[in-house]
């Protein structure tokens, strides 16, 4: 009499590592952050020396995040982020520069970055960093967040074009969309919006995600500056 056989469990695929392209001018700086983010379980999948080789780059290893100084030889580092979101609006870019500079920060944000540390970060900070702005956190230094939200307020306040009402109507948003986008606008974080929602993190997400899309916005932090625009930040 055969013996029937026990189908083995197929085992679930291992999670798929986050892909880091690393690029400073500094290559003892970008071969150590790059070590350290490859021993955290971060995929390095390219590192670059100045702003055009971060743009080859970029798009031959399509990164989830961008780790990138502004200050890079042949192309400055805020206009590589405008180029690489223009080619790819999923990419995060996490700036690490030695300057916390107002200026600075307000021109990486503008250009599309996620988030700004400075390299004073340890290590810890900068691993932390790399895994929130993957999921479309905004990740500041101490201090820079408030500055960069202080700014968007500044700019809300200003007196509109006076052909700003000839434009398109803004889409519409669900009301969930709308309480998620409120608290986005507050600062919060995914988990904890999805904590006071009673909802998943993915939920959250999704919901953040779909926003974006019918706003046609790059990051969080261009929705958090449209979320204030429209004083939802009350």
């Amino acid at each position: 009499m055969s013996e029937t056989s026990t189908p083995t469990p197929t085992a679930e695929p291992a999670p798929t590592p986050l892909k880091v392209l690393v690029v400073d001018d500094h290559p003892m700086w970008r071969e150590a952050v790059a070590r350290d983010l490859a021993a955290a379980g971060y995929d390095v999948v390219a590192t670059a020396g100045d702003g055009p080789e971060a743009v080859r780059r970029a798009r031959a290893t399509s990164p989830n995040v961008v780790i990138l100084d502004l200050h890079l030889p042949k192309l400055p580092g805020v206009e590589v982020a405008r180029e690489l979101v223009r080619y790819d609006r999923s990419v995060r870019i996490l700036v690490l520069s030695a300057s916390g500079e107002q200026e600075d920060v307000l021109e990486a944000v503008k250009a599309g970055a996620t988030g700004y540390l400075v390299k004073s970060a340890s290590r810890e900070e900068l691993v932390d960093a790399v895994g929130r702005t993957a999921v479309g956190d905004p990740v500041f230094t101490p201090g820079l967040a408030g500055l960069v939200l202080g700014e968007f307020r500044r700019m809300a306040a200003d007196p509109p074009r006076k052909d700003a009402d000839k434009g398109p109507a803004a889409p519409r948003l669900t009301d969930r969309e709308t309480e998620v986008l409120r608290m986005v606008a507050k600062g919060l974080s995914y988990k904890q919006i999805a904590q006071r929602l009673f909802l998943s993190h993915r939920t959250v997400q999704n919901h953040v995600q779909n926003t974006l899309n019918k706003l046609q916005l790059h990051n969080r932090v261009e929705l958090v500056r449209y979320a204030i625009e429209k004083g939802l930040d009350d």
